[in-house]
């Protein structure tokens, strides 16, 4: 039988049938196995070629795909950012543990992907960015200007503090790729426009006034209603969700506050003399030195040809500048290459301000000196030292009293820190009690609880503790927590003490509550049928008067010229009187319920459109310029969902 097998298996048909089932496996299965196991890769985004938009994704045609890739690295860094910017955002209130949930890591990653998509549709339709562009739009960050022009002595510094520092070329590919993404939809966001007829609609309806009626209609008594077991067992079984108890904890806690801490002994004439002479740089003005220069610009990347004729340029320049007579100031107006400088003038310079090898050169020379070319990252520069400006220091006595606060102030701190670390010991040496901290600290050990995380009571104000008292770690092993800063230089170290989970309440306990939700759900029930069989006598010819009259009601009450939003009897009443359409001289009847019980019945007599010509035209402009970006906004997303349809997106949430 094996041999039959065999047989039939090494035929001409068996190993045509073989290498047709190979091919597509190579294609699709191996693709589909290292896309999944790959661990460097969260999304993958697959578009058709340009030239065949309607290319299908089935092999053979799915060769011609174009593809990208966001990778875990990206992912993590953009991650990284949006955890940092939120932290800022939020401050103590922002919780970390929430952060990481899978909802905030797929909407990090789709405003990857959106990115990516927005690069795939800059490349298919052809979009290229000038060198011109770049250069405009590195101009324009605020960061490189100085009096709100580009420097590019600024745009160097600004670039080599970065954290990493990159060059020139690596922020001009930077800025390249980024407005390729964003070249498309900024040009379609820019492109919508609000017309002068929308305008006028919109500025009728926002600025829109009505006359209307109002009747108010008291709640019906629905409390002596008998309310059967059997429906208070069924809402409880529909409803149990809501009557479940929050997650409590108990805590003990110890308190460190340095305003409790016993004031420290004023600071001696020789510890502060010792302070004013290790700060002896803060009371100092630094040295200051009027300079000019004339630069002769070549690129660092010149040929040596070019260095060559560019330094002799400079030393010929020097020369004139140190002949008798020689107006440096109009030298370097007519031949200097930094045209941001006039007349050369590099202002008042101290340490820090200029490239290494300019200052350098600047604090070497004596007043009135002409340099020799010096060589910097810009070219060659001819240097002028016009003035010296010494540095000055302010004598002890006029600083002392700054200088005893600033160490009463260390002392406090140092004071507070100690105490701090005896405790942060005890803590090591006793982690499951707080018994021998208090003791260090000579504080009480307290304790605070049941408490849930709405809380606000005592030390659970503070976002940080209601963090560490929810923490798996402190429930689970009971030991005291790391330093909790509640406020400048108070800390607080807490232990969980008990623990309740999240349960369900029995109905017995919250048996009134139920009750009590059943009551407000007939009062509203019966309270939208009365408005509606009201509301329907109006409709039938009944007038306001009329029916309060045949109710026993107030009189209704006349309120003319009502703007949309006005504060009137309770929130939402406005917003129903301008939901009513009203005909051309028409009324139109509309009721509200309340949420107390009470209807408010009401009838729109007249209708009185907003003044588009009595409107502020600056206003009007500034309306019509935001809605033309939300406008703007709104067409974008169109076409990122678009295009979002039109490619094959493909996320591995296991390796976000």
């Amino acid at each position: 039988m094996l041999r039959k097998i065999r047989e039939k298996t090494t035929g001409w048909v068996a190993m045509a049938i073989l290498g047709i089932l190979i091919v597509p496996f190579a294609l699709f299965g191996l693709d589909q196995y290292l896309v999944q196991s790959g661990s460097s890769t969260v999304a993958s985004i697959k578009a058709p070629p340009a030239w065949w938009s309607s290319a299908p994704s089935f092999w053979p045609a799915s060769v011609f795909w174009r593809h990208e890739e966001v990778g875990t690295e990206e992912f993590r860094n953009r991650f990284e950012q949006v955890r940092q910017q939120q932290r800022a955002e939020q401050g103590d209130s922002f919780d970390a543990r929430a952060f990481e949930a899978m909802e905030n890591k797929r909407a990090v990653l789709d405003s990857l992907i959106d990115q990516k998509i927005q690069a795939m549709a800059a490349q298919a339709a052809g979009v290229t960015v000038s060198d011109a562009m770049v250069i405009n739009e590195i101009q324009r960050i605020p960061a490189f200007q100085v009096d709100g022009r580009f420097d590019p002595q600024r745009y160097q510094l600004a670039l080599a503090s970065q954290v990493p520092a990159r060059t020139p070329a690596q922020f001009d590919q930077l800025v390249r790729e980024s407005l390729e993404q964003g070249l498309v939809m900024t040009a379609l966001a820019e492109s919508s426009f609000v017309t002068d007829a929308e305008m006028d609609r919109l500025i009728r309806l926002l600025g829109e006034q009505r006359d209307v009626s109002v009747l108010l209609v008291p709640a019906a008594d629905a409390g002596a209603e008998a309310i059967g077991d059997a429906d208070v067992q069924a809402w409880y079984d529909a409803h149990v969700a809501d009557y479940r108890a929050p997650e409590r904890v108990t805590i003990e806690y110890i308190s460190l506050d340095a305003a409790d801490l016993p004031p420290v002994p004023p600071a001696d004439e020789a510890t502060l003399r010792q302070r004013y002479e290790q700060e002896s740089d803060k009371f100092a003005q630094q040295e200051e030195r009027l300079a000019s220069h004339i630069l002769v610009e070549v690129s660092q990347e010149a040929d040596a040809a070019a260095v060559q004729a560019a330094e002799a340029k400079a030393s010929a320049l020097a020369v004139q500048a140190r002949a008798a007579g020689a107006d440096f100031a109009a030298l370097a107006q007519n031949n200097s290459d930094d045209a941001a400088s006039a007349g050369g003038d590099l202002g008042w310079i101290s340490r820090g301000m200029m490239p290494g090898a300019l200052e350098d050169a600047v604090f070497a020379m004596s007043p009135g000196e002409i340099s020799d070319p010096v060589r910097t990252e810009f070219g060659f520069h001819v240097i002028q030292l016009r003035e010296v400006k010494a540095g000055e220091r302010e004598p002890f006595e006029a600083v002392r009293d700054t200088l005893a606060r600033e160490q009463e102030t260390a002392d406090r701190e140092s004071q507070f820190n100690d105490l701090s670390s005896r405790v942060v010991d005890a803590v090591l040496q006793n982690p499951s009690g707080l018994a021998l901290a208090a003791e260090a600290a000579n504080v009480k050990v307290q304790k605070l609880g049941p408490f849930d995380a709405g809380s606000n009571d005592g030390i659970a104000a503070s976002p940080a503790v209601k963090r560490a008292a929810f923490s798996e770690v402190l429930i689970q092993d009971g030991t005291v927590s790391d330093p909790i800063e509640v406020g400048p230089d108070h800390n607080v170290w807490i232990r969980v003490v008990s623990h309740t989970p999240e349960e369900a309440q029995p109905l017995a306990k919250v048996r009134d509550q139920v009750v009590a939700s059943i009551r407000a759900e007939r009062r509203e029930t019966a309270a939208r049928e009365r408005a509606l069989a009201l509301q329907s006598r109006l409709e039938k010819g009944e007038s306001l008067a009329a029916l309060a009259s045949a109710e026993s009601l107030a009189e209704p009450e006349v309120l003319t010229a009502v703007p949309r939003g006005a504060p009137l009897i309770a929130p939402g009443v406005a917003d129903a009187m301008f939901a009513l359409q009203v005909k051309d001289g028409g009324k139109a009847v509309g009721s509200k319920v309340l949420d107390d019980g009470r209807i408010v019945l009401f009838t729109v007599d007249k209708v009185t459109p907003g003044n588009a010509a009595e409107f502020p035209q600056e206003q009007r402009e500034m309306l019509q310029q935001q809605l033309g970006q939300a406008a703007g906004i709104d067409d974008v997303q169109a076409l990122i969902s678009s295009l979002r349809k039109s490619m094959k997106i493909r996320v591995l949430e296991e390796n976000l």
